[in-house]
């Protein structure tokens, strides 16, 4: 299996964002959409990331998409990006009337990774994230859940598990340490805005590496962004910027450490985080990036 420096990702959300009470739906496309109609759409989409250098895309499940009627469409949009070699990782969000950090409803969850891990558990190319952000929980009541989830899918080979870190997915060492999550790999959080007044790359570097401890071999950084709509010189000097130096620092741990990497948000309409802007009409679509300095500071993390 690939090391965790070959996760070369952009994230694809809803617009509403990842937490919905209702399927869980891309940018891009619809409910109403067939499995042709994902599929063609994802195609073009996954398309575009592939022309940004990335070679795997996250996508949202909750219960709702995958136990629903949605799930025969959204199906389409995992197997474009694996026809074209993209890794996929799905992970669990919970619904935006919960919030709460907690699996919203143990039945429906256990209901949802069944059968995500029956149609996908022998793809390769498809990775398993039980819990984006499990802050609702102390560290040892996360790990009792993911080291549940991880014996529960014994057919699923722990290298093609992502277990988030510690409350919002922000410290992967408690997870490493746990001997029953052993194999797995680990997914981190970390924003620029949990410390807006920091404006040192050295700061932030130190920042990142205290959360990941002795476990980069096992990290993928599955979400960090900061705006790509305002014109910020990602490669210029910082003169203060907190989301340059933070970028900059991220770019750099990932490239140091050979983390996986997995942009927060590739796409993702109205999100001022959206590295590309979609374009196009039906299944016609195409992505225009919003900065090529962003660009190039993931090209310098990925080594490209």
């Amino acid at each position: 299996m690939p090391p965790v420096s070959d996760f070369h990702g952009v994230n694809w959300a809803d617009p509403r964002d990842n937490y919905a009470d209702d399927a869980v739906v891309p940018s891009g496309l619809s409910t109403s959409d067939s499995y042709a109609t994902v599929y063609a759409k994802s195609e073009a989409i996954i398309s575009g990331f592939a022309k940004l250098g990335a070679n795997t895309v996250r996508l949202p499940v909750n219960p709702t998409s995958v136990n629903g009627p949605f799930w025969k469409s959204y199906r389409g949009a995992i197997d474009a990006a694996t026809d074209q070699g993209f890794k996929v990782i799905l992970g669990y969000w919970e619904a935006d009337n919960a919030k709460d950090g907690k699996i919203d409803n143990q039945a429906a969850w256990d209901q949802m990774w069944a059968r995500i891990t029956s149609a996908y558990g022998r793809n390769s190319k498809v990775y398993f994230e039980p819990m984006n952000e499990p802050f609702g929980y102390t560290a040892q009541e996360w790990t009792d859940i993911a080291a549940k989830w991880v014996q529960a899918h014994g057919n699923v080979p722990r290298d093609r598990i992502l277990i988030g870190g510690y409350k919002y997915s922000e410290d992967v060492k408690p997870v490493c340490a746990d001997p029953r999550l052993k194999g797995t790999r680990l997914a981190l959080h970390n924003y620029g805005f949990w410390h807006t007044d920091w404006t040192s790359v050295d700061q932030w570097k130190q920042d990142f590496k205290q959360r990941i401890g002795d476990c980069a071999s096992r990290t993928i950084l599955d979400e960090f962004g900061a705006t790509m709509t305002s014109g910020l010189d990602y490669n210029g000097p910082v003169n203060g910027s907190n989301e340059i130096a933070y970028i900059q620092a991220a770019t750099d741990t990932i490239r140091e450490l050979g983390l996986g990497s997995v942009y927060w948000p590739g796409l993702r309409n109205g999100d001022t985080y959206s590295l590309t802007t979609l374009q196009g009409t039906g299944t016609d679509l195409s992505l225009k990036v919003n900065n090529q300095s962003g660009l190039d500071r993931l090209h310098w993390a990925w080594r490209q």
